[in-house]
């Protein structure tokens, strides 16, 4: 019996063939109401070396709540220019790099409100599911009460919770494995 992984068992490096397309590091436009902020970080392995052929996908609300999809009823506006999604591929030393408005609170399946957040997806080569994880915004209150935040041990929620570097950037590095590795989901 061989051991060795078969074509159909790894996702090769194919996430940049077809779909350049929908790679913005722009969520929202100039002009679209909000705190301005960029965040950029690393796409790290466990060995700390940056992984070169990573794609990132962000979702997002916009600054009053609300997400740039259909399925999101609620009754609060959505700015003209406001995407709510970014997919940016990590450079050849892992960086990334996107531009964006703190999104505002939104309610989660039960009604509890959410602290500001990004929802994140990494793919990659080797990974055969995607993997899922937040972005939380340093010093807000409402970290305290997240309903997600909560139940991250107390220990491991630092992964989740971005850092600020200058006035407007916060740096936020995605640790696959290994020591300090970023809390992920399983949804």
């Amino acid at each position: 019996m061989s051991l060795y992984a078969s074509g159909s068992q790894t996702v090769g490096p194919y996430l940049h063939i077809g779909l350049t397309w929908l790679n913005t590091d722009r969520i929202a436009r100039p002009g679209v109401k909000g705190e301005r902020v960029v965040i950029q970080g690393r796409l790290l392995d466990g060995d700390g070396d940056g992984v070169s052929d990573g794609l990132i996908e962000i979702w997002q609300a916009n600054a009053a709540g609300k997400y740039a999809h259909p399925e999101d009823r609620q009754k609060k506006p959505l700015a003209k220019g406001f995407r709510g999604f970014g997919r940016i591929p990590s450079d050849a030393n892992g960086r990334f790099r996107f531009s964006t408005v703190k999104p505002g609170r939104v309610p989660d399946p039960g009604g509890k409100l959410q602290a500001p957040h990004l929802s994140v997806t990494v793919l990659m080569r080797g990974l055969l599911k995607q993997l899922s994880t937040r972005i939380y915004f340093p010093g807000d209150t409402a970290n305290a009460q997240d309903p997600v935040l909560k139940r991250v041990p107390a220990a491991r929620r630092a992964t989740l919770v971005a850092r600020r570097k200058a006035k407007g950037v916060l740096e936020w590095n995605i640790v696959l494995q290994g020591r300090d590795e970023t809390v992920f989901f399983d949804f």
